[in-house]
Formats: structure tokens, sequence, C-alpha cells
């Protein structure tokens, strides 16, 4: 089930096309990837889901139906841009973005402090904002997104300028989240990020739609049909004609790991049967899928490069 439909949009900034013609869902209680480069458009869908900006064609449905701003209540965004007032104690800010959100004083005030208890960051509720380091204060950021426990969370670039611990604790809040129903749009950069969190993802490049799916299907897609074999053997193995290449084979005391390049039209079955056939002694056999990160680049390559302004 959809909880976010995207039909059609297409919007322009005078004569520059931001999106053209996307159509997009975003499945209920699932990790969306938004991806693509600086420039794409990714950031002027999510302005759109958002309500900041209409479309010239094209319409959101958020629910089943067409979303209005009382729907707007039920999302919880963080932009890649941060931005807390910075003369402002950090609980009166939290509790008044949380109010902002439809949630009483009382209400967001229990629910700050048990993030901020999760967070250990008890001490920061007088403090002043602009008292806070960088992290600290994106910290802040993403528990006033998520205290009113939205239906949908987008998440632009949340892991911007945190370091290995405190992105791992978000990485774990994200996941929680999910696991209690939410559904989120990760927009990021981190294709390790999308590998470890996103269930589905989709490419924008130059304001098209270019792919979308799940990130296995999608890896999968455009592997190279390249094998790892490892085996025990005095001598190396030698290519197959009908059935594969050998890209690579490292020996080490007779234990060998080789890249296979299987033919067009190749089982691995017929492989595994043929390599059998000829009494290798197999450790391991497994397709080799491509990081996300080089599918990344390839698809931009393929859609006509990269993009240089966002709007």
């Amino acid at each position: 089930m959809a909880l976010i439909q995207c039909e059609e949009i297409t919007k322009r900034f005078g004569n520059h096309t931001a999106l053209n013609n996307v159509s997009l869902t975003f499945p209920e209680g699932k990790i969306f990837g938004m991806l693509g480069p600086n420039g794409a458009g990714k950031t002027t869908l999510i302005r759109i889901i958002n309500r900041i900006t209409i479309p010239n064609s094209g319409r959101v449905l958020f629910d089943g139906h067409v979303i209005t701003q009382r729907d707007v209540e039920r999302i919880g965004y963080l932009p890649e841009e941060r931005g807390l007032y910075r003369k402002m104690e950090v609980g009166e800010q939290a509790l008044y973005l949380a109010q902002l959100k439809g949630m009483s004083a009382k209400e967001a005030r229990v629910e700050l402090k048990k993030w901020f208890k999760r967070f250990g960051i008890e001490g920061w509720w007088k403090k002043k904002v602009e008292e806070l380091s960088k992290g600290m204060a994106q910290k802040v950021q993403f528990i006033t997104t998520v205290v009113h426990k939205p239906a949908l969370m987008i998440l632009d670039e949340p892991f911007s300028g945190f370091d290995p611990v405190n992105s791992d604790l978000i990485r774990q809040e994200i996941l929680r989240l999910k696991d209690e129903g939410a559904t989120i749009i990760l927009s990021t950069h981190n294709m390790e990020s999308v590998e470890e969190l996103c269930d589905n993802i989709a490419l924008i490049n130059k304001s098209n739609l270019v792919i979308a799916g799940g990130v296995d299907e999608v890896r999968r897609k455009y592997g190279n049909n390249n094998i790892e074999l490892i085996y025990t053997a005095n001598q190396p193995l030698e290519s197959d004609n009908l059935l594969f290449d050998i890209i690579s084979d490292d020996n080490n005391m007779g234990r060998h790991t080789a890249v296979l390049s299987l033919k067009d039209g190749v089982n691995q079955n017929d492989v595994l049967s043929a390599l059998i056939s000829r009494q290798v002694v197999i450790n391991s056999f497994k397709e080799l899928i491509p990081r996300m990160n080089d599918v990344f680049i390839k698809l931009v390559a393929e859609s006509g490069g990269l993009s240089y302004s966002e709007k």
C-alpha cells in the first residue's frame, strides 16, 4: 500500500524544467532512497510533497487523497539546510516546533524529554542554540522532526556533519522508526547508507526519473553477470569458450579466488555443473552484485551526465 503517490509531476522555474512528468509511489512502512546528483530535481520534489511549492502539473496523493495542508502535520521534514533560532533556548525552541506540528505543550514536553534522554542530551534543555556545536544542533533538529510521530518522514542528508558514533545512532533511530510503522524518504549521496537502510530507491537526473525499484532488484539489474569462485587446485582454471571467461585468478598456496564473467544467456547452474564435471574443488560460488555507488555512477552517465543547478 502506498502512503504517497506522485502522479506526473512537472515543475518549471522560468525556462528551466526542474521536474519532467515524474511519477513515483512510496510504499507505506518502507525506507525509500531518493537519489540523484546535485541539481537533479530531488529537492524540488521534496518541496512539492511538503506543499512548500506547487507543481505546474500533476498531483500528490497522501493516503489515497489529494494532499492538503492538514496532511502536512503528519509529515516530519529535516531539510539539508539546517535552521534553528540561535538565541532561543533549546528546550523552548523544541517545544515551539513540536506545537507547530499539532502537539499540545504538555504532550510535547513529555515526548521531547524522552527523546533528549534517549540521545543523552538532557542537560541541553536550558542551553542557547548558539552554544551548541553543529552536530549537537543537528541532533536537536532531528528530534524536532520526528517527535510528533509523523506518518511520513523526509530526511535530507541526515548524516551530514555527524561523527561515526552519532551517525550510527541516527541510523539505528531511523530503523527503529521504520519498525514502528513510519514511512521514510531518505535523500542522500551516501550509497553505503542506501544499501544499509533503504528498501526501495528512485534515481532522478536532469529533471527525469531514471529508475525506481527495490535496492537489490536495481543492483542485480545493473550487474555484469560476474561470479566469484573460490576453489582449490594445483593449476589455475581455464576459460570456457561457451560458458565463461576468467577475469582474474589469485592463487594463495593452491587456494584460488577467481572472477568469472558469464557469457550472454548462460545460466549460473550450467557453469556450476561444468565446474563440478571438471572435478574442481569448489569452496565458494556466488554472484558478484555491484555496489550501489557503481550503479549510481553508471546510471547518471547513461542518463546524460551531471546536472549543475538545483532548484
